[in-house]
């Protein structure tokens, strides 16, 4: 929700973002942290909010997921390709891996605080985990993002070459259903 009250989706990313695939990644960042600000906002409120909890719920359910694979499958092996010792980014990429996996199994326990609030048709300050749940997860979510976006990717746009970017963006398309983004179309 804006601050009228009135709901906003969270925004999807332009698909042209693909042919800049690190940017996609900055992109992908701030909508992490907007779902962490919406769910501390939904955590303190009794009232129920079905199309809000729904928006979070598939973001958690999809799009968080892919975001994790598009880094550990992709972008954290074109890193460990491109760097070099001095770089020293193995360090950084295994505690983000590690934390990847601590994410999802948060994630999970938020997802099913959702779930719950919306079957029982419920704003989720009406459960008593929902802060213990919910604080903890997002205040993760924001430290690990900002490693991301202050160590990872600068060091991403510095080491990744041209081919590299390509195939990234090509590969985060087709993981969605997407066509290639450097084709043109006529």
């Amino acid at each position: 929700m804006d601050n009228a009250g009135e709901f906003k989706p969270i925004e999807p990313i332009p698909h042209d973002l693909l042919r800049e695939p690190l940017i996609w990644f900055f992109a992908e960042h701030y909508r992490h942290r907007d779902v962490c600000a919406r769910l501390i906002d939904l955590s303190q409120s009794i009232v129920f909010d079905d199309v809000a909890l729904r928006d979070v719920y598939v973001f958690l359910d999809r799009d968080l997921p892919l975001h994790v694979i598009d880094e550990e499958d992709d972008l954290f092996p074109l890193l460990r390709r491109r760097c070099e010792p001095d770089d020293q980014i193995e360090k950084v990429l295994g505690m983000l891996s590690a934390e990847h996996a601590n994410d999802m199994m948060d994630a999970a326990a938020v997802r099913a605080l959702v779930a719950r609030a919306l079957a029982e048709q419920s704003g989720l300050a009406s459960f008593a985990e929902a802060r213990s749940t919910i604080e903890p997860f997002c205040q993760q979510q924001k430290r690990h993002i900002a490693m991301e976006n202050a160590v990872v990717l600068p060091i991403a746009r510095h080491r990744l070459n041209e081919a590299d970017l390509i195939s990234l963006g090509q590969r985060l398309a087709a993981r969605r259903g997407l066509g290639d983004p450097f084709k043109s179309v006529p």
